[in-house]
Parts: structure tokens; sequence; C-alpha cells
């Protein structure tokens, strides 16, 4: 049986690998930024764990499909090796719209998750979850652009 050597076997590795990026960071953040949201006092610890997989699910979808969106507006899907900047500033202006739609919607309008008080708010919205999609695209980014360039 022979491998796939193909173009879309090429595309899907870099989709491939910018998931395992994007999973790995946004795992950390997740964990890291718990104490920040109500659901961090659950007594549940097996619980809390599921909440932060859901996230980190949801997190990944999220950038793979602002990537998607990137390559889309750019017609290219080896983006970050040609032009990383502007693509870059896409992705985060996509990742960040997203993340203060989803806040408001599930803070405020769905009540499915809550702040604790040591949030710090801007505008209403979790300044944790605006940094990580301020911070954590351009490294994702910078990671992948450490991979050699695929197709």
């Amino acid at each position: 049986m022979s491998a796939e050597v193909g173009p879309a076997s090429k595309w899907r590795r870099i989709l491939v690998q910018w998931a395992l990026i994007a999973a790995a960071l946004n795992a950390v953040w997740e964990i890291a930024h718990l104490p920040l949201y109500t659901l961090w006092q659950e007594p549940d610890r097996w619980r809390v764990a599921a909440y932060v997989a859901h996230c980190t699910v949801g997190d990944v979808i999220i950038a793979v499909v602002s990537y998607l969106l990137v390559a889309a507006a750019l017609r290219r899907l080896d983006w970050p090796w040609v032009t990383a900047s502007g693509g870059t500033l896409l992705l985060v202006a996509i990742g960040v719209g997203y993340t203060v739609y989803s806040e408001w919607l599930n803070v405020y309008q769905r009540q499915a998750w809550g702040y604790a008080p040591n949030m710090p708010l801007i505008a209403g919205i979790g300044l944790s979850p605006l940094l990580q999609w301020l911070l954590l695209p351009p490294v994702a980014v910078a990671i992948l652009r450490r991979q050699p360039r695929r197709p």
C-alpha cells in the first residue's frame, strides 16, 4: 500500500499540524484561565475536566475555521509562509470578533457560563478570552512557519 503524496494530502497535513498546534496552545490557556470563570467552583473535578476538553475542542474548531477563512480570503492555503503578517492580522480579527460574539451570547444571553469576580472585563467581555485570541494565533502561525513549507 502506498502513502498519499498528492496535493490533497499535503494540504491535509498543514491543517492537521495547525489543529494540533491550536489544541496544545488552547488547552494550556483553558486550564490557566479556569479560575476566571465560575465553573472553576464546580466541586466535581471530572466535570471541570470535561469543560476544559469541550472548550479546547471548540477552540480548535474556531482556529481551523479561521485558518480556512483566511486561506479563502487570500486564496492560498499556505498563507503563513507567503503572507504571514496580513494573514495573521485577519486571523486575529476573526478570532477576536467571534470571541466577542460568543462570550456575549454565552455569558449574558444563554448564561451557559459565567465570569468569576476576578475576571477583568472590557466592555463586559472577559479580558482572558480576548487575550487568548489576540496572542495565541500569532504564536500558532510562528510555530507553523517553523515547519517546512508543504505545497
